[in-house]
């Protein structure tokens, strides 16, 4: 759901700060820089994931090397010094430096260097290296919307205490977190009431983005307007397409004679409203919003149903690794030359290994949207080719899973996992006045 006027637009290329990696006070300190493009080496090491853990391998043998005795590499001539000599590590032959910096020792730490033993270092793990913490706290959520959208809430209900970045379009969120403006996304993809945003379908499968959890926000929809202002005087309402729909049944119990006008954002509906004093229009937003806002509920809890959840997505920009200690869900896409009819056989693999499907959703084949078959008798048959989006209730570390994806992928043309990860297992928690009567629900 996008903003009308967002406070602070993502628009341009922020490089990401350098993290400085120290080794134990008393021996080196490793200086490396972990950028979101790829590095490249007098080698040609260093394009993937994989050749900079095959760096941090180098960067711990460094470290091992220049902590030898200095007549151990004296008695080793002619191996290139002992410390600017290390072995291929994955397979690479490397001679990059990494600038590993000597730290001098203490006077406390000479005098006492006969005393303590020697302890060797830990070696460096990609832990180590890890750009941003894994927790809720500190990370940097991007979200579509303006402060008071339910985005804003389903990111602080996905990372707690997380500093959250409003982006004015669903695309400026997934590009936020590729270029390491936000070490997070959290966005919209289905809602129980108005059905699938086809939108963010599209861009998992442009961008490159893996899905690490998913959390399930109930909604509260309100009918906001200026302070002062009475239903009788309201001739509009704005707010999100799905918002109107999700409310438009009980607006017209409500005996609202007022034209229903779409807008980007139901905060975004608030604050328009705000900002140009507009006394004949109400919006359907949240009770935050109406606080941040400094407007008043008309009417709270509008939504038709309130059973009225929406479900989002987070998204990093590496994966997490599967597990079987608690319910996981996988969601991928895949297309094939043939159109739909290999779509039975594809949900057999599931079937057959007992696997329960969440979802399946079809899209168009934007790279080839129609599909021409000749037959000399009848003539040219046009048919739609689609990408198929489907989650299902397993973990990407079980044998199972495995196996069904491998059966899929002898069907398809292309196939692809867009992510492994926790179910939202929360409690169900309604909208407020889930059992309440329409007239106690909304009261004016």
């Amino acid at each position: 759901m996008q903003s009308l006027s967002p406070p602070s637009p993502i628009k341009s290329l922020i490089r990401p700060r350098p993290r400085v990696i120290r080794g134990s006070p008393n021996k080196l300190a490793l200086q490396c820089i972990y950028r979101s493009d790829s590095v490249s080496f007098p080698n040609g090491v260093g394009s993937n994931r994989a050749d900079w853990q095959s760096s941090c391998s180098i960067l711990a043998s460094k470290v091992v090397a220049q902590q030898q005795p200095t007549d151990k590499s004296s008695r080793s001539g002619d191996v290139d010094g002992g410390a600017d000599h290390v072995a291929a590590v994955n397979g690479h032959k490397t001679s990059m430096d990494l600038n590993l910096v000597p730290i001098e020792k203490t006077a406390s730490s000479n005098s006492n260097s006969s005393i303590k033993p020697h302890q060797p270092q830990k070696p460096l793990t990609i832990t180590d290296l890890c750009p941003a913490p894994m927790h809720g706290s500190h990370l940097r959520v991007a979200y579509q919307g303006v402060p008071g959208a339910y985005s804003e809430a389903a990111a602080g209900k996905a990372y707690p205490n997380c500093e959250a970045i409003p982006c004015d379009q669903f695309e400026v969120a997934f590009q936020a977190v590729e270029l390491w403006i936000a070490d997070r996304a959290v966005l919209p993809v289905e809602n129980s009431l108005g059905g699938s945003i086809h939108r963010n379908y599209d861009l998992l499968l442009r961008h490159r983005l893996h899905i690490v959890g998913e959390v399930q926000l109930p909604v509260h929809h309100c009918l906001l307007a200026l302070p002062g202002v009475r239903k009788e005087y309201i001739n509009r309402v704005i707010s999100h397409p799905q918002a109107l729909a999700q409310c438009e049944l009980t607006l017209t119990k409500l005996g609202l004679q007022a034209a229903r006008e779409a807008v980007d954002d139901t905060a975004g509906a608030a604050e328009y409203i705000a900002a140009n004093n507009l006394r004949d229009t109400a919006a359907i937003a949240s009770a935050r919003a109406a606080e941040l806002y400094g407007m008043q509920v008309l009417a709270d809890g509008i939504q038709d149903d309130s059973s009225n959840v929406t479900r989002f997505v987070m998204l990093a920009r590496e994966p997490i690794i599967p597990r079987t200690d608690r319910p996981f869900k996988t969601s991928i896409v895949f297309a094939h030359d043939k159109g739909t009819s290999v779509l039975f056989k594809v949900l057999s693999a599931f079937a057959f290994r007992n696997i329960s499907l969440t979802k399946i959703e079809s899209r168009p084949h934007r790279n080839r949207p129609i599909r021409l078959v000749d037959d000399g008798n009848v003539g040219t048959a046009k048919h739609f080719e689609y990408m198929f989006y489907i989650d299902f209730e397993a973990s990407m570390a079980e044998v199972r899973a495995q196996n069904a994806l491998a059966e899929v992928q002898e069907f398809t043309s292309f196939l692809r996992v867009l992510g492994s990860y926790p179910m939202d297992m929360t409690p169900w928690c309604p909208s407020r006045g889930e059992d309440d009567d329409d007239d106690e629900k909304n009261p004016f």
